[in-house]
């Protein structure tokens, strides 16, 4: 095993994502000492981010979710200390955390995504009905699991929909309603890993049904047709690149009944907890969850 001198987990933070980065992290902390890697839990939270040099860290496993973890800042102040870290660089990172810059790159070069309105306090409410129909799921653009997020039945609640999610993000976006399958599918280095398939109870994939109900579904093997889901992987690799992601990641996409898979957001820096869906491709895999944070941890780097 290669000697990655003393590493630090990074989880916990101040987003509003902290609860689950704090499920992530023990995990990967076990997993990687384990492993025999010298690891130790820190927390951004509690320490300055100057402390990883003060202490002699050598190279940073980030499972940190959300804003200060996942959108270029924590990966910005690493390369400045010039310690090597886990998944995507800075412009990627941030990047990716904006679900609409996301959206004009994939649009960009031709990837599928749902049509959208980006919404401000003087929208046209009933024409963003008119343009995207309904339903309409607003959220907001730098915010991740489902986080100020609604899925808006009927025009009246689309307003207080959007004030919702503007009390996490200034850039609200508004996206069409997409019918089909949930899916999700990850990358470990240049492999996607199998497609996962999600059943959630009533169909709502929200905060609660995605980290702590046991009454949603998952399927890996998805039991899509072979070709369908090699086409989605090779979507993911691309949306990836195009991105510049690096290390891993993780894509969730909508595939309609007419074999189309609509890429929703990607995910530099994803769930490692109980029910977390990239340790459950890579065991779909042969990849166990000791042998995957190793497998990420051997592709942390400098820029």
């Amino acid at each position: 095993m290669k000697d990655f001198g003393k590493v630090a987990v990074l989880f916990g933070g101040s987003s509003a994502e902290r609860e689950i980065s704090l499920l992530s992290g023990a995990a990967v902390l076990k997993a990687l000492q384990a492993k025999g890697v010298d690891a130790y839990a820190f927390d951004p939270a509690g320490k300055s981010l100057c402390a990883l040099k003060d202490e002699g860290y050598q190279c940073a496993f980030i499972a940190l979710h959300g804003r200060g973890g996942e959108d270029g800042t924590l990966q910005g102040a690493l390369e400045t200390l010039g310690i090597p870290y886990t998944g995507s660089g800075v412009m990627a990172s941030a990047v990716s955390m904006d679900k609409w810059r996301t959206k004009l790159i994939w649009l960009a070069h031709g990837l599928p995504t749902p049509r959208y309105r980006i919404l401000r306090a003087d929208s046209d409410w009933a024409g963003v009905v008119r343009d995207l129909g309904l339903p309409i799921f607003v959220k907001p653009a730098h915010e991740g699991s489902s986080v100020g997020a609604t899925k808006v039945i009927d025009a009246s609640q689309l307003e207080a929909a959007w004030q919702l999610a503007a009390q996490f993000d200034a850039l609200v976006l508004a996206e069409e309603f997409v019918e089909g399958q949930e899916l999700t599918c990850a990358f470990l280095g240049d492999r996607a890993l199998p497609v996962v398939r999600i059943v959630p109870p009533g169909g709502n994939y929200d905060y609660q049904n995605k980290y702590f109900s046991d009454e949603t579904k998952y399927f890996c093997p998805s039991g899509l047709a072979p070709q369908v889901e090699q086409r989605i992987q090779s979507d993911v690799m691309e949306a990836a690149r195009m991105l510049g992601c690096r290390g891993w990641g993780r894509a969730d996409l909508i595939l309609r009944s007419d074999g189309i898979a609509q890429l929703l957001e990607m995910n530099t820096s994803p769930g490692m907890t109980g029910h977390s869906l990239v340790p459950m491709a890579a065991r779909a895999a042969g990849i166990g969850f000791e042998d995957l944070c190793l497998s990420i941890l051997e592709m942390a780097r400098l820029g």
